[in-house]
């Protein structure tokens, strides 16, 4: 941690929100944590308004790599219009629609690493 302390980077404190991708995720294992279900958008958005009041400057929605199921567009929609941070949204985007529906309900910024790990050239698609 002290290199960190050496940078100029800017560190930004980040609420990290597991939603469940519908399959065990490698941030699951690792952490040992569970998701919070879809369909409990309440408990989502309480915990991502904890976040932004105890100080996080970001907010990230996260189905984990490698997700079947991203995370809805009406919990974004939800999130997004009650937050007053930037709102990430991750985990399971594969395709232009899915990642096109994360930034239509609201995602400020979305991460896109399943499609990488399936098709390298994922990004010609979004070109067109």
């Amino acid at each position: 941690m002290l290199i960190l302390k050496q940078t100029n980077l800017e560190i930004l404190p980040t609420g990290y929100i597991l939603i469940d991708g519908g399959k065990e995720t490698a941030v699951q294992k690792v952490s040992n944590t569970k998701p919070i279900a879809q369909n409990n958008i309440d408990l989502i958005l309480n915990t991502s308004l904890a976040g932004e009041f105890t100080g996080k400057k970001l907010i990230y929605l996260e189905a984990g790599s490698g997700a079947t199921v991203p995370v809805g567009a009406n919990i974004i929609k939800k999130c997004e219009s009650q937050l007053n941070i930037p709102l990430i949204v991750g985990g399971g985007i594969q395709t232009k629609k899915q990642l096109e529906t994360a930034f239509n309900a609201g995602a400020d910024i979305v991460v896109i690493g399943t499609a990488f790990e399936k098709d390298i050239s994922f990004f010609n698609q979004l070109k067109k």
